[in-house]
């Protein structure tokens, strides 16, 4: 029988030859072509292994492993160099090779088989070892097959549990490194939006020429127009307290020049004149419902308001709730009190307040605590509540008309909302100032008050009347007799100028002086120096006193008739 893997069979062997192994060890055999062949073998001692082999051999082989048919007719054949040995012996001289035997486990142990001497290679010769011949079983042993051999595939049991391990420790580095990219991303991100948020910050302070020490474009044009001629518009606001009686009035500004906004906070003791010609206090003017209150202040100011808007606390609390409430800087805490039903107000800075406590909050004035302290509290509740006006002139508008409040017929609900929306803008950027007007004992203005407020923030001008109306004057009492300066009025009032009550001097003089700020104002001022009986030369320029076109500040020189 000629098995193709029987290395015996010299048949076999010109068709088959080792090749290689499979993934269990076993010898793989193949064509002779799919193996080189090995390079010729070196020549050592040639003369000394040709005479034992010839006498060993007397039948030589080829390489094919059959007998030369030459020979035995007398021819003599030629033998390769250093090879002088047969088939036979040849075979006996295949180098044996170690290969991983696979382990399995068998149905039956086969009978073991007989070792085999193997020849040693000759000297010189290093061979590489190939696996040993597959033997012929006995014919009396068991006759095994390989389906009756199941091999055991012995695989690591921590393999799989390894492999998960190292599947979720990398998944986990992932996703640290994904986590760690975004948070980088995200900072980045952070920082340039903080970074482009403060520059256009810093550029728009700039341009509207707020920074200190730098002037923009803005604040060179907003300088240029408070050096000049400004535009204001501006409301008076009278807050009427119906559970305890008492009002509170102020002015709301709207500096369209400058593109500011103001509350200035007016006691009641400022001494503003009547239609009659007689002075009054302007908390009393208020709650008398006197007319022409506007009309009053705009002579004791030089100013144009163009409204009057009268609110009522329970309007207030109104608006209050319309816009959500408000938070401001509380100075003081306000206790409940059952009998008027208002609610307590706590002390500190970002209080939020309902409409109840706003209202109570605005209104509080403590036993003994002066005037101005009341007004402040109403002017925080002021601005707070612009704060929360809508910026557009509709919507402010609509909140206006949800309060329910009948308006003064010159100032409607959309010229307030307007007004209101546009004040409220100032405030909500900071461009926005609170000041209570300095009033002296008497009603007059101190001098503070002119120049810082009635000037600056109110634009009141000495110039202020219209064409052809009466020239507002100012009397300043230096003569320390009570009796010569209602004369004075009196005089005044005859000749038909608008007085302003300037109040009383703070040290007597011993002449009178008329003054007048604008060359316009000069012939009226000698005008009123005949109509008191002063000469001409007490009239000079200079700056008033007292905010009016012509001032007169009386001495103990005059005389009254």
């Amino acid at each position: 029988m000629n098995d193709p893997q029987d290395p015996y069979d010299p048949y076999a062997a010109q068709e088959q030859q080792l090749i290689g192994y499979d993934p269990y060890g076993r010898p793989v055999y193949g064509p002779a072509s799919a193996r080189p062949a090995p390079p010729p073998a070196p020549v050592y001692g040639q003369q000394q292994y040709e005479q034992p082999y010839a006498q060993q051999h007397q039948q030589p082989y080829d390489y094919g492993g059959q007998p030369q048919q030459a020979y035995q007719q007398g021819q003599q054949y030629p033998q390769a160099p250093g090879y002088g040995y047969d088939t036979q012996q040849a075979q006996q001289w295949i180098p044996q090779q170690t290969a991983p035997e696979p382990q399995f486990q068998a149905q039956a142990q086969p009978q073991q088989q007989q070792s085999q001497p193997q020849p040693q290679p000759r000297p010189g010769h290093e061979a590489a070892q190939v696996p040993e011949p597959r033997r012929e079983p006995d014919a009396g042993a068991p006759d095994y097959r390989t389906e009756q051999f199941a091999f055991i595939d012995q695989p690591d049991e921590d393999s799989e549990d390894v492999i998960d391990w190292l599947a979720f420790t990398e998944s986990r580095t992932e996703r640290r490194e994904e986590a760690r990219r975004k948070g980088r991303n995200r900072v980045v991100a952070l920082t340039v939006a903080l970074a482009l948020f403060v520059v256009g910050g810093i550029g728009y302070l700039w341009y509207a020429g707020r920074l200190p020490f730098f002037d923009g474009p803005g604040g060179e044009k907003t300088a240029a127009a408070a050096a000049g001629e400004q535009k204001r518009d501006m409301i008076v606001v009278h807050l009427h307290n119906t559970k305890r009686g008492g009002t509170s009035t102020a002015l709301l500004v709207d500096n369209v020049t400058t593109r500011r906004g103001a509350t200035v906070l007016l006691p009641n003791t400022l001494a503003v004149p009547k239609q009659d010609g007689t002075g009054t206090a302007l908390g009393k003017a208020v709650e008398e419902g006197a007319l022409g209150t506007r009309e009053s202040l705009d002579t004791v100011l030089g100013t144009h308001i163009g409204g009057t808007w009268r609110l009522d606390t329970p309007f207030l609390e109104r608006l209050v709730e319309l816009v959500g409430g408000i938070e401001t800087d509380t100075d003081t805490a306000v206790p409940a009190d059952d009998q008027a039903k208002t609610p307590a107000v706590g002390q500190g800075p970002k209080q939020s307040l309902t409409g109840a406590m706003a209202v109570a909050y605005a209104t509080h004035r403590a036993p003994g605590e002066p005037e101005t302290k009341q007004l402040e509290r109403t002017g925080r509740v002021l601005y707070a509540v612009l704060r929360k006006i809508p910026g557009d002139p509709k919507s402010a508008a609509t909140t206006v008309e949800s309060m329910g409040q009948i308006l003064d017929p010159g100032l409607d609900a959309q010229n307030l909302g307007a007004l209101l929306s546009r004040i409220g803008e100032h405030a909500k950027v900071g461009a926005y100032r609170t000041e209570v007007l300095g009033v002296k004992p008497d009603g007059g203005l101190t001098d503070e008050a002119n120049q810082q407020v009635v000037k600056e923030v109110l634009g009141g001008s000495f110039t202020a009347a219209q064409p052809g109306a009466a020239p507002r004057v100012g009397l300043k009492d230096a003569t320390g007799d009570e009796r010569t300066g209602t004369a004075a009025k009196a005089a005044l009032l005859n000749g038909g100028y608008g007085f302003v009550d300037g109040g009383k001097a703070d040290r007597t003089a011993a002449t009178s002086q008329i003054t007048y700020q604008d060359d316009a104002q000069r012939d009226r001022a000698i005008e009123v120096a005949k109509t008191l009986g002063l000469p001409e030369t007490a009239v000079k320029k200079a700056e008033n006193a007292v905010n009016a076109d012509v001032v007169v500040t009386l001495g103990k020189d005059y005389k009254a008739s």
